[in-house]
């Protein structure tokens, strides 16, 4: 039976938007450059006063192939954050993650467009990481280590290294503080 879950919830919340974006766009396999200008971050938006972008691009995603990784990794590391952390904690640690990793997108220039939640998702692996390691005795350090290891291994072409680093900082820096 399926039970519905934070990380349940937020993966149901991206196939729908993706779903919705695909129809409107008229592409399954690429996001529309005017929706990802529209419910995306565009940066020059974004320093016009659009700051509800931040929120929303969350849950945009540029391809299909995109939006399945994300997941992936959203399953994994979300189902980790649920059994450490209560609902409330899990949302603080998502939600304040993919925003840090947001706004330090913005350090990438106003002609930047970006979307997807891997911000959050870093956020929720580091925070898992540090709370783990802090609460089972051990050293900071290796959670740091593997953090930023994993972080140089999601660099590529179009990838948005400073949502990754800015999601996932806060990350670490949250599962810190409630360890």
């Amino acid at each position: 039976m399926f039970k519905f879950t934070p990380t349940a919830g937020l993966i149901v919340i991206n196939l729908v938007v993706y779903t919705f974006t695909s129809l409107v766009g008229g592409n399954f396999l690429y996001t529309n450059y005017e929706i990802l200008m529209s419910l995306g971050q565009s940066n020059n938006f974004v320093l016009s006063g659009g700051w509800w972008q931040l929120f929303t691009s969350m849950f945009v995603h540029i391809h299909l192939i995109h939006l399945l990784g994300n997941m992936f990794f959203l399953l994994i590391f979300g189902t980790r954050g649920e059994e450490l952390f209560s609902d409330e904690e899990f949302f603080l640690i998502y939600f304040a993650s993919g925003l840090s990793g947001n706004l330090l997108t913005l350090l990438m220039g106003p002609s930047t467009v970006s979307a997807g939640a891997s911000g959050a998702i870093f956020g929720m692996f580091g925070a898992c990481a540090v709370y783990l390691g802090q609460t089972l005795g051990q050293s900071i350090m290796g959670a740091l280590i593997y953090s930023f290891y994993l972080l140089i291994l999601s660099t590529g072409a179009g990838v948005n290294v400073f949502a990754h680093f800015g999601g996932l900082a806060a990350g670490l820096a949250i599962g810190y503080t409630l360890a």
